[in-house]
């Protein structure tokens, strides 16, 4: 049986309420990542001209909120102050709910996580306002509703000036990429290119990777958890510099694994790992000069720093200075995560550049309870990094010297 002619003026009707209807297609949430010169901490706007630290080990996310921002009706007991909690934060107070935890409103324990500070603070309910995106460009503006701890203004020192908190990257369910995939309905998953200069992008909730002539294929190595912590680890079965093999076993690797950090500007490595690495490393650029390279000079170390070289003697390419390649053999293939010259070496002032690795202080050599590398934003820069925590996986692709991470 066939339908009924539909009269004119209702087709018109239709169309326009058809028009404007919201696509009911989620796209993941765009924003820029800004790399701050005083603190080479990278941070996003938050919203009305603030903005956040990103911190990819943290759980929460925090800020200031001396506006007056009521706090949010979540008990002590529930499963969402369960969450705020889940992760304390080393020296922080224990939380607890006491006998009346029923009434009792949920305390979280915001964290600073350059100085170590934290402190009490109730949860709100806040806003992250971006864009989203198709993978090639920002479509549309969007308010994402967030919840967040608040934090005294104290509790700001060391970190850039104009932020006002911290937005936690880690697998943790109230971190940011969680919050997101839950409001936006996408993926539980985060894109993040941190830059060297010039803007940066963090993408959350998965979707089209941009850049696609550079990461179609992709390499991924599994996302592996360590100790109870919401970082994110993975686990690397060699290292090498140049050519040669460093003498680290795996078993070394794997007791502590590697970290990904955006706190520190530089990687920071346990005894047994660092100080095989950075003889490998010398000795690897000292033979450079037998291939025709100039003769590196070696100069007083700049602190934390232990190996330092005058920069008239080390020689310039696209990938930094001409040193020795440094890779990391990661498990789920036969890629590596390889380091140049512009992640493996950081100018400390004019005519001085130092070895960006850095050795664990107060951490014995082989012991599991900290990481065998981590590795820092100097080492994590003009990659394109997908962290996808649905499928336990992070995915890794340099970008050319000729691409910066702001294309979008």
């Amino acid at each position: 049986m066939c339908a009924r002619k539909m009269p004119p003026v209702l087709l018109l009707v239709l169309a326009a309420s058809l028009v404007a209807l919201p696509s009911c297609q989620s796209l993941p949430v765009l924003a820029t990542v800004t790399k701050d010169a005083a603190t080479s901490l990278y941070t996003i706007p938050f919203h009305d001209g603030a903005s956040l630290v990103l911190d990819v080990a943290g759980p929460l996310v925090w800020s200031t909120c001396e506006g007056g921002q009521p706090p949010a009706e979540i008990p002590c007991s529930s499963p969402t102050c369960l969450l705020a909690n889940a992760y304390p934060a080393p020296g922080c107070p224990a939380p607890s709910c006491g006998s009346d935890k029923h009434d009792k409103p949920c305390t979280a324990y915001p964290y600073n996580p350059v100085t170590g500070a934290c402190a009490a603070g109730s949860l709100f309910h806040t806003r992250f306002a971006a864009n989203t995106t198709d993978g090639s460009k920002p479509v549309s503006k969007v308010n994402v509703g967030v919840l967040a701890a608040c934090a005294p203004s104290k509790l700001l020192a060391s970190l850039p000036r104009g932020s006002t908190g911290v937005a936690g990257l880690a697998d943790s369910g109230l971190a940011l990429p969680a919050q997101v995939a839950s409001a936006q309905k996408v993926a539980n998953r985060f894109l993040l290119c941190l830059p060297t200069g010039g803007p940066g992008v963090a993408i959350f909730g998965g979707g089209p990777v941009p850049w696609p002539q550079f990461t179609q294929s992709m390499p991924y190595t599994p996302l592996v958890t360590k100790g109870g912590s919401p970082a994110h680890y993975i686990s690397a079965r060699f290292i090498e510099v140049g050519d040669t093999r460093v003498p680290v076993s795996e078993g070394a690797l794997a007791t502590g694994g590697v970290m990904l950090s955006t706190r520190l500007p530089y990687a920071v490595l346990r005894r047994d790992v660092y100080r095989p690495l950075v003889d490998a490393f010398t000795k690897a650029l000292a033979a450079q000069h037998a291939n025709g390279a100039p003769v590196a000079r070696a100069v007083e170390p700049v602190a934390p720093f232990g190996v330092c070289y005058d920069t008239k003697t080390l020689g310039n390419n696209l990938g930094g200075y001409s040193v020795p390649n440094v890779q990391l053999g990661l498990d789920g293939g036969s890629d590596t995560w390889t380091m140049t010259g512009k992640n493996s070496m950081v100018d400390v002032k004019p005519g001085t550049a130092c070895v960006a690795f850095v050795e664990m202080k107060g951490v014995e050599a082989g012991d599991g309870r900290a990481p065998a590398v981590i590795l820092g934003g100097a080492q994590m820069e003009d990659f394109v990094l997908d962290f996808d925590m649905e499928k336990k996986r992070l995915g890794f692709s340099r970008l050319p010297h000729f691409t910066g991470c702001g294309g979008l």
